[in-house]
């Protein structure tokens, strides 16, 4: 199955979450189409579970096939599956530049890793689903540090998650520590993933 290119906004509305983070593609609150202010549809479990999937799925804008490998991985490793799974999303280094606010939304960063803009321990790396280690430090090179989007980005940024350092003048950021299950979201129910998987 391939990435979802369709509009964005209308897939926030459906699923009932924001995909970009900032709210905006909720501003009707309620599913897209002629009769989207009168669903009343009660969801099935099933129905629950596959939403559930579908919401973290395109939060971090994977495919189906790469979604249900890096799940695998996380239900062979120890501790609760779901959990595993969170921090394994966390660590993609697509997720990591969007966390560092090099770019606005995961598909821009995405964008930039794919064109060769980021480095991790000073080595240029062009795949986005690459898992960033603990101690990893994740950098630009040397020629992208003045891109304009880069910039605006960076001095755009809200908010720095705990298990992340940035340092300005070196414009890179280390990942400190595995984050916690509280500080990733909320509005994912993670068990009823594992249960969607476990069928």
């Amino acid at each position: 199955m391939a990435r979802y290119t369709g509009p964005k906004f209308k897939l926030s509305r459906r699923l009932g979450i924001s995909l970009s983070g900032t709210g905006k593609d909720l501003k009707r609150p309620f599913p897209p189409g002629q009769h989207g202010p009168n669903q009343r549809k009660k969801l099935s479990g099933y129905g629950v579970q596959l939403q559930e999937k579908q919401k973290l799925r395109h939060m971090y804008g994977m495919n189906e096939k790469q979604f249900r490998n890096l799940f695998d991985k996380a239900a062979k490793q120890k501790g609760k599956a779901g959990e595993n799974f969170m921090s394994l999303l966390e660590s993609r280094l697509d997720n990591l530049v969007y966390r560092l606010a090099f770019a606005n939304s995961r598909a821009g960063a995405r964008q930039l890793v794919a064109h060769g803009h980021v480095t991790v321990n000073g080595k240029k790396v062009d795949i986005a689903s690459y898992t960033v280690a603990v101690g990893d430090v994740i950098g630009l090179r040397e020629r992208s540090r003045a891109l304009k989007s880069i910039k605006e980005a960076v001095e755009g940024r809200h908010h720095l998650p705990n298990y992340l350092e940035f340092n300005e003048q070196a414009m890179e950021g280390k990942y400190v520590r595995l984050p916690g299950r509280d500080e990733l979201s909320q509005e994912i129910d993670e068990k009823q993933i594992v249960e969607f998987y476990s069928r």
